[in-house]
């Protein structure tokens, strides 16, 4: 929960974690609560000053700036708002960035209804740790590796590798329906919209941005397909829009999926939406060294696949081997 305080005029002085980075995400960043118009209201009106000088938003911060931010309905973490918990399992480990293994269930951080995510919890682990934002995000029911940069070069420089296509992810995913191409290259045009009620949606359309996956059979049931999915671009539920348009949804998902089928697969054990971030590849971007990571499949989705291939044995389909998991 965040609580909502009156300030007066405040300045902050810019340490490393923030150089480079421009006024209006700074502020966006440290005014929790605050409307993002009314930010740049203030922005445009010069009551934000920077040494004592009016700047535009676009401005990007040094080590040592003085920010002098005006009295606003700022937001105020409450230490106690978001617990500790369990520690996330690290997948990799440096000075620059961290990957840690994402539970599914858990938001990568707070918003939309959410009071807190992962990265709030990092930073309540890690109290000591001056610097520390998601490179990217994941959605709530997907589990899998999560990229984090420690420093503010580091996520800058990851921002890029991702926008120029330099780091490569790969998904599994369990789909309904026999996919029958063993390597496809899907690309179909995504469209960002908001739903009567306020969600966010995506739809295929010739309006939207380009959006590219790599589809690879791995194992074919009766009813079912195992595909890897390799993303070179990232939209928000790409992968999810992208087969469900094929007649391939996700088996779980309850934004795209067969929402039918998704009660009938509850009741056989499967929870949630059956996606995972599996693979990561990438050349570290301080060191150039290359970065080459796997997430297992977690227990629950292993689970979910022996069962399919047990009622296979029992006769309901017969299982077509194409790949390793």
């Amino acid at each position: 929960m965040k609580e909502l305080s009156k300030a007066s005029v405040t300045r902050r002085r810019i340490g490393e974690e923030a150089e480079g980075q421009r006024i209006d995400n700074y502020l966006l960043r440290i005014c929790k609560g605050v409307p993002k118009s009314h930010v740049y209201r203030i922005l445009r009106s010069g009551e934000v000053r920077v040494n004592s000088r009016r700047i535009g938003p676009e401005y990007r911060l040094q080590s040592g700036d003085e920010v002098r931010v005006p009295p606003l309905q700022l937001g105020v973490e409450k230490s106690t708002a978001v617990p500790v918990g369990r520690e996330y399992s690290v997948a990799h480990e440096d000075d620059g960035l961290l990957v840690v293994d994402k539970p599914s269930g858990m938001a990568v951080h707070g918003g939309s209804g959410v009071s807190f995510g992962i990265i709030e919890q990092l930073r309540r682990q890690r109290p000591q740790a001056r610097f520390l934002e998601l490179a990217h995000r994941l959605d709530r029911e997907t589990s899998g590796l999560l990229l984090v940069a420690k420093r503010r070069a580091v996520l800058t420089a990851l921002h890029e590798m991702f926008r120029s296509g330099r780091i490569r992810k790969r998904y599994l995913a369990l789909v309904k329906g026999g996919w029958h191409e063993p390597l496809k290259h899907v690309r179909f045009s995504l469209h960002k919209y908001l739903t009567d009620e306020g969600e966010r949606r995506v739809s295929v359309s010739h309006e939207g941005k380009a959006a590219h996956s790599i589809v690879r059979l791995l194992v074919r049931w009766e009813n079912f397909s195992l595909v890897e999915v390799e993303l070179e671009t990232g939209r928000t539920h790409q992968i999810r829009v992208h087969l469900a348009h094929l007649g391939f949804p996700l088996c779980g998902d309850d934004k795209y999926g067969d929402f039918a089928l998704n009660k009938a697969l509850q009741k056989q054990g499967l929870g949630r939406m059956f996606l995972h971030a599996a693979k990561l590849a990438f050349n570290h971007p301080s060191t150039g060294e290359d970065i080459e990571l796997e997430s297992a499949l977690p227990d629950d989705l292993q689970a979910f696949l022996r069962r399919i291939e047990e009622n296979e044995k029992r006769g309901y389909g017969t299982e077509i081997p194409i790949g390793g998991i």
